[in-house]
């Protein structure tokens, strides 16, 4: 019963995160950690394998519809690489009560500044590389230091960028696949996975992602498209706050 629960909701949150343009960490950390009650450790490893297949499956649908920005996609994810390392460094000395206001009012301040901006207002063009390499370094610090996805920081900076949601969508599952295989490959090394929930996480979450890249086209199509945008945004608010909680 168990497996077919963790398949199920697998393939849930894998339809959810990937039309998202998230890696579902926060998600998968969680159900591991308050539903099926491992150790805050272990759920960190095993969010980060779980949502690996799914990020990539996910971000190889939207290559094939070439939504993905990767100007922008990939100094977002050089700049974040060694934000992973430091962070992985930085976890064992830094308070969780700190990491959690500081991590949960950004996430706040980020949605806030998505449902604030105008229509069609962007970052100045000039400024536009490196406003993407700071929420690239914020991104990494997330998955270094606490193993989540990253994906808020992401997915915030690149509509703040200006990229129309079904880009910004593409691009963050993107650079999510660099981040997850960086963190995947540090916690795996640890041998805190737990490969009994995950495996079926996982699987249930990859077949999530093969149908997410055909929804959001689906939905970019119709008169609801500007819609996702204020989802998303009350999703980061809503990250940050269960974060300080």
């Amino acid at each position: 019963m168990t497996t077919g629960l963790l398949l199920i909701l697998g393939f849930i949150v894998g339809i959810i995160v990937i039309s998202l343009g998230g890696g579902g960490g926060a998600i998968y950390l969680g159900l591991l950690a308050s539903v099926f009650k491992i150790a805050p450790i272990s759920a960190a490893a095993t969010s980060l394998v779980t949502s690996l297949p799914s990020v990539m499956i996910g971000s190889w649908g939207y290559y094939r519809q070439k939504k993905i920005n990767f100007r922008l996609g990939n100094q977002m994810l050089f700049s974040a690489v060694p934000a992973v390392v430091l962070g992985a460094l930085l976890a064992p000395y830094i308070p969780a009560t700190i990491y959690r206001w500081v991590l949960g009012l950004i996430l706040v301040v980020l949605g806030l500044r998505i449902v604030l901006q105008k229509n069609g207002q962007s970052a100045p063009k000039k400024h536009t590389l490196l406003i993407a390499s700071m929420y690239g370094v914020l991104s990494g610090l997330m998955v270094g230091i606490a193993g989540m996805s990253g994906g808020g920081p992401v997915l915030a900076g690149l509509l703040i960028l200006g990229l129309d949601t079904f880009q910004a969508v593409a691009t963050s599952s993107y650079v999510l696949v660099g981040l997850s295989v960086i963190g995947a490959a540090m916690h795996i090394s640890g041998g805190q996975v737990d490969w009994q929930l995950g495996l079926p996480l996982m699987i249930g979450a990859a077949a999530g992602a093969l149908v997410a890249p055909l929804l959001v086209k689906r939905i970019s199509m119709s008169s609801h498209s500007g819609n996702m945008k204020w989802v998303m945004a009350i999703l980061l608010v809503l990250m940050g706050i269960n974060t300080i909680r």
